[in-house]
């Protein structure tokens, strides 16, 4: 069994900051692409930043200069800085991973999904 486990997620003023963590668990052997994902209502699903094992990371657009996405090899965990957090950032953030499993297989995964708001 593995899991991807979200926190950091809540109400925010225009301007302010959040950051994101999300931990894998389970039986790991290796992760290669973590990355964040983000669905606002009535919009499709869009992938945010991502990040590969040995460092490289890819962002959307939107969030070029605002967003760091960085992780800690160590203890299989994803984090998700924001900074200058407009209202449209507002949506629910997904942590996804290609992970390996013992003996089993490369499967990939979701959480469960954080909201962040942006709202004075």
């Amino acid at each position: 069994q593995v899991q991807l486990v979200e926190s950091g997620g809540g109400l925010v003023q225009p301007g302010g900051s959040l950051r994101l963590s999300c931990a894998a668990s389970g039986s790991i052997f290796s992760i290669d692409f973590m990355g964040w994902y983000r669905q606002a209502p009535g919009k499709e699903r869009e992938l945010v930043a991502a990040i590969t094992s040995g460092g490289s990371t890819n962002y959307a657009d939107s969030v070029k200069g605002r967003f760091t996405i960085s992780r800690d090899n160590s203890k299989n965990t994803v984090y998700l800085q924001m900074n200058s957090l407009k209202p449209e950032d507002t949506a629910v953030y997904y942590c996804n991973a290609d992970i390996t499993r013992f003996s089993v297989g490369h499967f990939n995964y979701w959480g469960q999904g954080t909201q962040v708001t942006v709202s004075s």
